[in-house]
């Protein structure tokens, strides 16, 4: 008796190839969650710095928690809140001269709640361990205290001017500081993960807020500018889940 040997079908390996191609890529969309838990300086950015990168000088501890969403392997939702304070102070300045002059200064503690659009740039696919960037933009809210002082002012230094900036300081004291602040953020960040569910980041994110009063200071110093700030962290992250053996892709065996 002979037995018929069945052979697959030639038109079978191409959609056997679809189909394993398809179960890898549901396993590397599968979604998850990312935690992070950071510490950095919070930079301020204004009037009472030479500077238009800010008042490194000056800058203050931050500290936030994070929580992200992914979408698929490129887009993930990110809320975060971060607690923190900036300063800024002319006196530390010793050029211009006059700013040790006017001795201008404030202080500001900042609670910031935000949401966040993030993009993973091509790179270590998920649950993989390696470096990765990122970039992302969102907007929120900050809630502030400032106390802005100008108690050290040398009006004899300024000569006529100090009239002219004893009013500025009249007026800004009529106007008030901020409490809460509307805010949109933009910045980058690079992580790497040193297993398949912990690791390590480090970020850079500005502010743009809409108002000269982050410091308390505006007709007396210079109203034709906004104030802004910085963040610099780094911190740990973790993601839940695993890539499981389930659905890892077998061997093509010809």
């Amino acid at each position: 008796m002979q037995y018929a040997i069945c052979r697959p079908s030639k038109y079978l390996l191409p959609f056997s190839v679809l189909l394993s191609f398809h179960i890898c890529s549901a396993q590397e969309k599968t979604s998850y969650y990312e935690f992070g838990l950071n510490a950095g300086r919070m930079v301020y950015q204004g009037d009472l710095t030479p500077s238009a990168f800010g008042s490194y000088a000056t800058s203050r501890l931050s500290m936030g928690v994070s929580v992200a969403k992914s979408i698929n392997t490129a887009f993930a939702i990110r809320g975060a809140i971060l607690f923190g304070s900036i300063a800024g102070d002319d006196a530390v300045y010793s050029k211009p001269e006059y700013r040790r002059q006017r001795s201008f200064n404030f202080t500001s503690s900042v609670r910031e709640l935000t949401a966040q659009a993030v993009w993973s740039l091509p790179g270590v696919p998920q649950y993989q361990k390696g470096l990765t960037g990122y970039l992302f933009a969102g907007g929120g809210f900050s809630i502030l205290r400032v106390k802005p002082d100008a108690s050290k002012f040398n009006a004899e230094y300024f000569g006529p001017e100090a009239i002219e900036i004893q009013d500025g300081l009249a007026a800004d004291a009529a106007h008030g500081t901020p409490k809460f602040l509307p805010l949109l953020l933009a910045g980058a960040g690079v992580k790497y993960y040193f297993t398949q569910q912990w690791g390590v980041n480090a970020e850079a994110s500005y502010r743009i807020i809409y108002t000269d009063y982050l410091d308390g200071f505006s007709e007396s110093t210079n109203p034709t500018y906004n104030d802004h700030y910085m963040n610099y962290s780094i911190g740990v992250v973790y993601r839940t889940g695993r890539r499981g053996t389930a659905l890892d892709c077998p061997k093509p065996v010809y």
